[in-house]
């Protein structure tokens, strides 16, 4: 007969199994909800999503997502807001929606940046705008901080940029674990229900109220998927450490900064991010949305176009757009 220890094993593993068959079952069944509305093109050799959409002759510009996202967050209502006056480029940051993870180890701010960089620069881009939300303000940031020379102006929505002294989410350390990772995350689309993550979602936006019809369009259980959720997990937790690296590094930044935070942001605090980093920056200025929390590319939209338009402006980009289509008309 089996020892209790052992049947008890089979029983769990057989158990684990079963959810991961449902799991897998949810996952196809998200990315038929939120398929690539993009190009899927290969940079460095590894597959990488862009989205490319607006005037053609306007000034270049990259959007960059937050953590735990992708693509659908910044197409739901920003970008077409933003589409008559810019070419825009929205990537899936690497292991994030369609684009793939390259560096099993957790894929750094640099190293992201980087091939951000690369992929808006083969469909055409050429020394864009460069915007990032949240954990892609961080992205965003270091990509003027180590490749200056490559974009015009940065702008920073509720960007990460200071270290803090709150302790990692557990769902981030249990998942860049290299083994509770490997039990655990692929379960995850099975056991997370969609009530649960309305919920979440409403936790993030608040005190603003989360738009209608975003949950649906921007399909959260994508961001479910093992290979999503380990990417966060090991970007995550490897975030303040990288945060602390870039700190020294910012008064050589000297580009045109636009910083854009809200004043109720309780994910990413404007006095422990924001108003140093309008210290740290030599070329930077700062927008307190009032009343407005961390999903300010949604909340406060009309804001956040006012700000590009500023960073365009500041570049000279604007001018230049402008001058071009002046010169077309003749």
């Amino acid at each position: 007969m089996l020892k209790p220890a052992l049947y008890s094993l089979i029983i769990l593993a057989l158990l684990w199994l079963a959810l991961w068959l449902v799991a897998q079952r949810a996952e196809r069944a998200a990315e038929e909800a939120a398929p690539a509305r993009g190009d899927i093109i290969t940079v460095n050799g590894s597959p990488m999503h862009v989205v490319v959409t607006g005037a053609p002759d306007g000034p270049d510009l990259v959007l960059i997502h937050g953590s735990n996202g992708h693509t659908r967050d910044m197409s739901f209502s920003l970008a077409a807001k933003l589409a008559p006056t810019y070419r825009i480029f929205m990537v899936d940051r690497p292991g994030l929606g369609y684009s793939a993870a390259i560096d099993p180890k957790g894929d750094s701010l640099r190293a992201q940046a980087a091939q951000i960089s690369a992929a808006a620069t083969a469909m055409g881009a050429k020394k864009p705008i460069v915007v990032g939300h949240s954990y892609g303000g961080s992205v965003a940031l270091a990509w003027a901080t180590y490749e200056p020379e490559s974009l015009s102006a940065l702008v920073l929505l509720a960007a990460a940029s200071h270290p803090w002294d709150t302790p990692l989410d557990p769902l981030y350390r249990a998942g860049s674990n290299p083994l509770l990772g490997l039990v655990f995350l692929p379960l995850l689309p099975a056991v997370i229900t969609e009530p649960y993550l309305e919920a979440a979602l409403t936790n993030v936006f608040a005190p603003d109220p989360v738009p209608e019809g975003y949950f649906d369009y921007f399909g959260p259980k994508l961001s479910l998927r093992y290979t999503s959720m380990r990417a966060t997990s090991l970007q995550r937790a490897n975030l303040l450490n990288e945060i602390n690296a870039m700190v020294p590094l910012y008064p050589q930044v000297n580009l045109p900064v636009e910083i854009l935070h809200g004043t109720q942001d309780i994910t990413v605090g404007l006095r422990i991010h924001a108003e140093p980093l309008l210290q740290d920056l030599p070329n930077a200025a700062l927008t307190r949305a009032k009343g407005h929390g961390h999903m300010v590319q949604h909340s406060a939209e009309d804001q956040v176009v006012a700000a590009i338009g500023r960073a365009a402006t500041r570049s000279g980009l604007r001018a230049a757009a402008e001058a071009a289509i002046v010169s077309e008309n003749q």
